[in-house]
């Protein structure tokens, strides 16, 4: 049985899908763009959406009583790969060893012009 991750912590989703879905003990969140949850907004370059995208990871990871210590594996979708250093050291203050698994690609285009997208797959 799945069950649908609802929160105000994170954006709503912006279509046809849910901000996450419970199956057992694992958790399969959306990938989350930098919006501001409460106002809609998206802050203005690399450093801010990093901090801005695992904020809104916070906030649904938390929804459901969990930590970063809890995510298994991640994927970032960045804008422009020259931004990896910048966004790896972000990501740095936000998981902790052992680190999950990741993946790292740069898309052509993201969601509302977003620069960065992390999804992440959590454990109870």
């Amino acid at each position: 049985m799945k069950n649908v991750v609802k929160t105000d912590q994170a954006p709503e989703a912006i279509g046809p899908y849910s901000q996450g879905i419970q199956v057992g003990d694992m958790y399969f969140f959306s990938g989350q763009i930098p919006l501001v949850p409460s106002t809609g907004e998206m802050p203005e370059g690399i450093e801010a959406q990093a901090h801005q995208a695992l904020k809104n990871v916070k906030g649904l990871l938390e929804s459901q009583g969990l930590s970063f210590s809890n995510v298994v594996k991640t994927t970032v979708f960045l804008d422009n790969m020259d931004d990896f250093t910048t966004v790896n050291g972000i990501y740095a203050e936000y998981f902790v060893e052992p680190y999950p698994a990741r993946s790292a690609v740069e898309v052509a285009k993201l969601p509302k012009g977003a620069l960065i997208e992390v999804e992440v797959i959590a454990k109870k």
